[in-house]
């Protein structure tokens, strides 16, 4: 029997999408919560044929090197994958594969949940009823009692019209929203018109829109997109949104935004540090709703990653070009498979 090659995954993953992979690789998952350190990582690298990878796992030059000849494929668990050295894994044919589109509806779910949650104070509410500060007022309803921000026929602002982006516009249909979008390719006409979509500059989006929702990948251009500048130009009462990554958003500017009243308020599923200290300023505001990168924490989403994941090993293993394929350009590097 042909000894199967070996792939190291670096996080405990749903189980169906391991079993798929174990009958073509000899699989070996880190038992840890927490990710493995770089520098086991590194040796990994050294030692196996294929890498199951997570954002939180530094996959710079110098790993990549260290697992040639032998690594071959790196699996991102994952729609990002700028913990990657793209450039460096083309260089030496190893390909790099992400999972995109398989989480699509469970972010833009979640992000009309943290739109609605902050708009409405749900999670302040949530804490004046367990804190007992509710029954300390000794009265159960009143006029001026959290009183909220509607959002039917309020202006929404998408920043990065993919996928996901989409997703959330869809969702806004049921609310009567006007969709404003700033995006670097606009949308075909016919699009913009099933979405009720307006494409315009970031600037302009950022003056007009009541709830600004950042839906862009993490590159050069998207870091700190979101600044001082930035959101100062936002309305005071429009709220800004991230399901995206946390560098898109300076933190500091924002934590500023939100103490000084430049806005009205934040919900975030993604930070520049992560995970958030207890003790970040954006812990002890109540116009803030924070969530730990829980965005795509659903069984059903978690699971179709991880059998893409497998999809994507196997259809190397047969020497064929993984279904979603990073970096295509490493096709003419080195041909897939392990031959």
């Amino acid at each position: 029997m042909a000894v199967k090659p070996r792939v190291f995954v670096t996080r405990q993953i749903p189980e169906p999408g391991l079993e798929r992979i174990r009958e073509y690789y000899d699989v070996d998952v880190w038992p840890e919560y927490t990710a493995p350190p770089y520098e086991v990582l590194v040796e990994k690298a050294r030692e196996y044929d294929a890498l199951v990878t997570l954002l939180t796992d530094k996959v710079d030059c110098n790993l990549i090197k260290a697992g040639q000849p032998k690594l071959r494929i790196i699996a991102q668990y994952a729609v990002g994958y700028d913990n990657i050295d793209l450039d460096c894994a083309t260089k030496y044919g190893v390909y790099v594969t992400n999972t995109p589109g398989v989480l699509t509806e469970a972010v833009a779910d979640f992000t009309w949940g943290l739109i609605l949650a902050v708009t409405r104070r749900m999670v302040e509410a949530d804490q004046f009823v367990r804190s007992g500060e509710w029954y300390k007022t000794g009265t159960g309803w009143h006029p001026l009692m959290m009183l909220g921000f509607e959002i039917n026929g309020k202006t929404l602002g998408i920043v990065g019209m993919g996928r996901i982006g989409r997703a959330v516009a869809e969702r806004a249909k049921g609310f009567k929203m006007r969709i404003l979008y700033y995006d670097k390719r606009p949308l075909p006409p016919e699009e913009e018109e099933r979405l009720n979509a307006k494409h315009v500059s970031l600037e302009e989006l950022l003056r007009e829109s009541d709830i600004v929702s950042l839906h862009v990948p993490l590159t050069k251009d998207t870091y700190h997109l979101i600044g001082e500048k930035e959101l100062r130009l936002m309305k005071k009462s429009a709220y800004l949104v991230n399901t995206a990554r946390g560098k898109v958003v300076d933190t500091d500017a924002l934590v500023k935004a939100l103490q000084e009243g430049w806005i009205a308020g934040a919900a975030l599923d993604v930070f520049e540090q992560e995970p958030l200290p207890p003790d970040h300023p954006l812990t002890k505001m109540k116009n803030v709703v924070l969530a730990p990168h829980a965005a795509s924490a659903t069984v059903e989403t978690r699971t179709k990653m991880a059998m893409l994941v497998a999809d994507n090993l196997i259809a190397f293993y047969k020497g064929e070009v993984p279904p979603t394929l990073v970096n295509k350009e490493v096709v003419s590097v080195r041909k897939p498979g392990f031959g």
